[in-house]
């Protein structure tokens, strides 16, 4: 967001705030006016400015009932008060007495008052003294103005007397500026006073309850405190109101609204609640008349109904003027809401405007091909489509603000610019979306020529390539293909590229450098092909006119041949005039100068028709790669990306949520590398397809990701088919207008990989003897490799039961299946395992350092569901095994055994290849492992010295022969001495002690590849079972593993003891003598030859002592039987 947005924005803000709070002070200061207004017309009615007592603040003064209002009026309208016998009158503290009168002048209205009130002060029963004292009392503080005093005095004659005399002389006393009248009966008070407007007890017949009269004006004055309590909190609740700050967001006002209207509702129900005390207290005090129709109501009665009345009226109009005051507020709030919607909304859709702007300024591609511009073409289509939604969004949300506008809402100068943005940017976007269709539509437009005059070009020289030269030279055979070139020339109009310039004047918006050197090559291969058309025409007009011979398949004359280096495919371009294809792809091109006369025609034509089918390939390789990109852009944006659209997320299962990468796995990987890469690369073979070998070769390591994807697919699988009938991948699938469902592009990776072999099959069919040729030939054997990999994992993945890691097993050299028979040997005798009469069905998993044996399992689902598991049973180290390449006379059958063939399993394949396959994979392990344990074993010899030299023991330890391959025809096969000591035999020995022999036996490499070393050099490469046959000759050898003796005349020796075999016993045992304890004893022959290992006799090599030869020979083959390094341990 730039600046001058930025401010137009915050000026935007401002404006709204200045308006909010304009209008809610004038709102707020209307609802003040009116409550301020009836809190006083409260304090009026109730004259609280006269006196602020209360009826339940003298509560217990007036229940005393030493004086009262008994509603009666005198003949001039003034009100009465009775003061009542009330003996304990004199001691009344004054501020009772104070209080009462004080409350009691009050409650009359103004008018009334203003005449001044009638005091009728009964002391009939009373004495002088008391007449006297409350004289004097009401003298001194009554509150209120007086019209007239009525008193009547004691009635006892003695009282009476003393009041007529003492009235008389102590009048000036009481200082009452009113007549004060002693009357001696109520009859004399009749004359003053109406009986109506006495009570009962005066002679009168005014009703009169004191306890409901103090109830009453309890009542009424509760009622006009709650009525100006409500008032109050009103005016505050509508300060707080107004005085609230404008929220920013949707959520806050939203809440806002709803916090201000739940206080609204509680401030309705106060008000319900007094509506309701005031109706109670209106019906109590109109109680009477309901009773009694004819009941008529003293003065005070009215004025406590007129009161109750009045301050109902004030009630309605505190309730009228809040909710005057709320309307206006909440038309505020909610126009504030929708404001905030309008602004959030107007964020969204502005973005999604501007992806929508974004997206489209992305489709600035012509394309490459008519496929992949029509591609572009479509996503534009599709983008249309979304985007069209989003400007309806957009326009709809004009649309709307347009009401609001309408509305007079309070932010219209906030709205309308967003308005106005709004339909602009929908403008544009639209003019941009025309402007790209037709641009893409001129692309299409251009390709589909380019491509049909391709297509016309292809054909043309596939029709070239296929016309038979020894056909031709019939009349009739000419005339036939020069028919086939005239029907096929007669179409050139519809085809080819005609008018160049033309096509630079009408297509110059869309023609990128690229597109016009695409342009400008079919225009070129156009010229170039009708100049070889018209000189197969006239060379064919030329046999049809005349019958001639038919041409002898001859060498060419040698001055015709220009023999040419190898060069690049810029210099192929320069061909001779006449070739069809540019350059022949021969090593040492042969170019023929004159195709009339001294080319040879069989030959050139077959090499311009393998051409041409090469050609064919390499633009089935390019399309099919670019469809595959294509396709595999389509499956990301249009199904991955779709997983992370907030739009799209109510539609996705939970069981695919977040499981993007199980279900696409590397894909992204896969298309990044094409897109990038190796399409691009391919395309620079476009004219050279011979060499494409190398551009395989080159990113040979980069086309292992589809391992990862293989191994990934049945997982993938699993997943797709429990979410594939959710409605996500249906609406993506309506989207990208496919007729397939996802389940077919997930599979595009695993066809593609395979299609390359295909392909490189056909290249190389039709490229012998070209350059390219090896690199071809070296492709088709790595992609080969690529796939039986991924074949291979795909099988290891499903291994089940392995305990350990099979990655620490080595690289995964073969796999497959077998029938398998077990054998074990207990001591000298062979015993077959009676269960095992029946071979066992086993696939095995041959690692550089392990031999696995699993049962395959029942394959059960379907597609990648239904790939087979295998249970693992168990494994043989590859460090401890031999093999027996020919067992039981079958040629499909071979031996691996163990422990000195203690363990064997025989193993017979479906096929005497097969079985080749994997004993020559086998060989290959044991002589890698032969190899490091000789290098090993040397390292060891070479750091110690030995303690047993030649010039003093004249023994010696001969590890391995020389290599004969690396000895002169003629030469004697001699080998170096190699002195060693005791602990140089500790490379061989057995960790664990055994009661017999150890078991110590080094296999030996006896491949194909001849390492130099035959049965009759090492004793050690032998058939464990075909040890007998061994011939073991007297002489000195050195100890290479522990032996205990097992009998009281058998010899115990250690490793590195020097021992001197002395004869042949006729048991199968040697006499031996320990040559470094001096003492002799018996041996098994079976176990000497574990004892002595690869050890020669030194009489053999250098051994001053003439005994004889002292080789081990064997009489087995050693082409047929590999031992394994059983159970050296170093």
């Amino acid at each position: 967001m730039d600046m001058t947005t930025h401010l137009l924005l915050l000026s935007w803000l401002l404006l709204i705030m200045i308006l909010w709070v304009k209008m809610g002070e004038d709102s707020l200061e209307e609802l003040v006016r009116r409550l301020t207004v009836i809190m006083l017309k409260i304090d009026e009615i109730m004259q609280q400015e006269s006196s602020p007592l209360c009826a339940a603040d003298i509560s217990p003064d007036l229940r005393k009932q030493f004086a009262f209002l008994s509603g009666g009026r005198g003949q001039n309208g003034s009100p009465i008060i009775i003061f009542p016998e009330y003996p304990e009158f004199g001691e009344l503290e004054e501020q009772e007495f104070h209080n009462v009168l004080t409350y009691l002048t009050s409650i009359p209205s103004l008018s009334s008052t203003g005449i001044g009130f009638i005091l009728v002060i009964d002391r009939r029963q009373d004495r002088w003294a008391s007449v006297k004292g409350t004289l004097l009392r009401i003298a001194g503080s009554f509150p209120g103005n007086l019209q007239l005093v009525l008193v009547l005095r004691p009635t006892t004659l003695f009282q009476r007397t003393i009041s007529d005399i003492l009235f008389k002389f102590n009048k000036d006393d009481f200082k009452m500026k009113v007549p004060v009248i002693m009357l001696s009966s109520v009859t004399e008070l009749h004359s003053y006073i109406d009986r109506s407007q006495l009570t009962q007890e005066l002679g009168g017949t005014q009703e009169y309850c004191h306890e409901k009269w103090i109830s009453h004006r309890t009542a009424i004055e509760g009622f006009a405190l709650m009525v100006k309590k409500t008032a109050q909190t009103l005016q505050s609740f509508g300060t707080e109101l107004a005085e609230t700050e404008l929220p920013n967001d949707v959520e806050a006002t939203s809440n806002l609204l709803t916090v201000h209207t739940e206080k609204k509702d509680k401030m309705k129900e106060d008000l319900r609640i007094a509506l309701c005390q005031g109706g109670r207290l209106l019906e109590s005090i109109n109680e009477p008349l309901v009773k009694d129709p004819d009941y008529s109501m003293n003065h005070d009665e009215l004025e406590n109904l007129a009161t109750v009345q009045r301050l109902l009226g004030q009630l309605d109009e505190t309730e009228t003027a809040f909710d005057d005051f709320w309307d206006k507020h909440q038309t505020k709030l909610e126009q504030c809401l929708q404001l905030r919607h309008f602004e959030q909304n107007f964020r969204e859709v502005r973005a999604h405007l501007d992806l929508v702007y974004d997206r489209l300024s992305g489709f600035s591609e012509v394309g490459i091909s008519p496929a992949h511009a029509e591609h572009i073409l479509k996503e534009l289509t599709n983008h249309e489509e979304r985007a069209s939604e989003v400007m309806d969004q957009a326009l709809s949300l004009a649309s709307d603000a347009d009401q609001l506008i309408e509305a007079s809402h309070y932010a219209v100068d906030s709205i309308l610019p967003k308005c106005s943005e709004l339909r602009s940017v929908c403008e544009e976007i639209s003019t941009i979306l025309r402007a790209k269709k037709a641009y893409l539509f001129k692309s299409v437009e251009l390709h589909q020529c380019l491509e049909k005059a391709t297509k016309w070009y292809d054909d043309g020289i596939y029709l070239l390539a296929s016309q038979p030269v020894d056909k031709c030279q019939s009349q009739d055979g000419a005339e036939s293909a020069l028919q086939e070139i005239e029907r096929y020339l007669d179409t050139a109009n519809q085809h080819k590229l005609t008018d160049l310039n033309g096509i630079w004047r009408d297509y110059d918006s869309v023609l990128t450098q690229d597109f016009r050197d695409q342009v400008d090559k079919v225009f070129q291969k156009q010229l170039s092909m009708q100049e070889m058309f018209e000189k197969r025409r006239v060379s064919l007009k030329k046999l049809a006119a005349k019958q001639t011979r038919p041409v002898q398949p001859v060498a060419p004359r040698p001055e015709a041949i220009i023999k040419t280096p190898v060069s690049s495919p810029a210099h192929r371009e320069k061909s001779i005039e006449g070739d069809v294809i540019n350059g022949n792809c021969k090593k040492g091109e042969l170019h023929l100068q004159n195709e009339g006369s001294s080319r040879h025609p069989s030959v050139s034509d077959e090499e311009e028709n393998f051409a041409v089918l090469r050609r064919h390939v390499m633009n089935e390789l390019l399309e099919t790669e670019r469809a595959y990109v294509e396709e595999l852009l389509c499956v990301l944006e249009g199904y991955a990306a779709e997983m992370d659209n907030p739009a799209m997320s109510h539609l996705i299962p939970n069981t695919l949520l977040h499981k993007k990468d199980i279900l696409f796995g590397n894909m992204s990987e896969i298309y990044q590398f094409h897109k990038k890469t190796f399409l691009r690369e391919l395309e620079a073979y476009t004219d050279y397809p011979e060499l494409v070998g190398q551009c395989f070769l080159e990113r040979m390591t980069d086309l292992q990701i589809y391992e990862k994807y293989c191994q990934n697919k049945p997982r993938s699988e699993s997943l797709w088919r429990q979410c594939s009938d959710c409605a996500f991948f249906q609406e993506c699938q309506k989207k990208l207008e496919h007729k397939l469902g996802l389940d077919s592009y997930l599979l595009k990776p695993v066809q593609r990989i395979t299609k390359y072999q295909l392909l490189l099959k056909e290249l190389l069919k039709y490229s012998k003897g070209c350059e390219g040729e090896e690199d071809l030939q070296e492709a088709l054997s790595s992609i080969l490799g690529i796939l039986k990999a991924v074949n291979d994992s795909m099988h290891l993945i499903a291994i089940t039961g392995y305990e350990g890691n099979l990655s620490d097993l080595g690289r995964l050299m073969m796999q497959g299946s077998f029938s398998v028979w077990t054998e074990h040997k207990k001591g000298h005798a062979k015993v077959k395992d009676l269960a095992r009469f029946k071979p066992m069905q086993r696939h095995l998993f041959l690692h550089e350092k392990a031999l696995l044996f699993c049962k395959k399992r029942e394959e059960n689902g379907e597609g990648y569901e239904k790939a087979p598991s295998y249970s693992f049973k168990h494994s043989l180290s590859m460090s401890a095994v031999g093999i027996t390449e020919n067992a039981k006379g079958d040629n499909k059958k071979f031996e691996i055994w163990c422990n000195s063939r203690e363990e064997v399993y025989i193993v017979q394949a479906s096929t005497p290849e097969i079985k080749t396959a994997w004993v020559n994979e086998i060989r290959k392990v044991l002589t890698r492992q032969l190899k490091a344990c000789r290098e090993a074993s040397q390292q060891k010899s070479s750091d110690q010295i030995s303690p047993l030299t030649p010039s003093s023991t004249g023994l010696t330890l001969s590890p391995f022969k020389t290599n004969p391959k690396s000895l002169k025809k003629g030469d004697e096969k001699k080998t170096e001495p190699t002195t060693t000591d005791p602990s140089s035999a500790a490379l061989f020995k057995n960790n664990d002690k055994l009661k017999g022999f150890t078991k110590a036996s080094l296999s030996m490499d006896a491949s194909e590849e001849n390492d130099g070393y035959s049965s009759a050099e090492d004793p050690m490469n032998s058939d464990p079972e075909d040890e007998g046959g061994k011939k073991l000759s007297p002489g000195k050898y050195v100890v290479v593993a522990d032996h205990d003796k097992s009998g009281p005349q058998e010899l115990t020796v250690k490793s590195g003891d020097t021992v001197q075999l002395v004869r042949e016993g006729d048991d199968g045992r040697w006499f031996v003598r320990n040559l470094r304890t001096s003492k002799e004893g018996w041996v098994p022959a079976a176990n000497l030859l574990t004892l002595i290992g690869e050890s020669k006799s030194s009489q053999s090599l250098s051994s001053s002592e003439g005994s004889g030869s002292g080789n081990l020979s064997t009489s087995s083959s050693c082409s047929e039987t590999y031992t394994s390094f059983s159970d050296i341990k170093a």
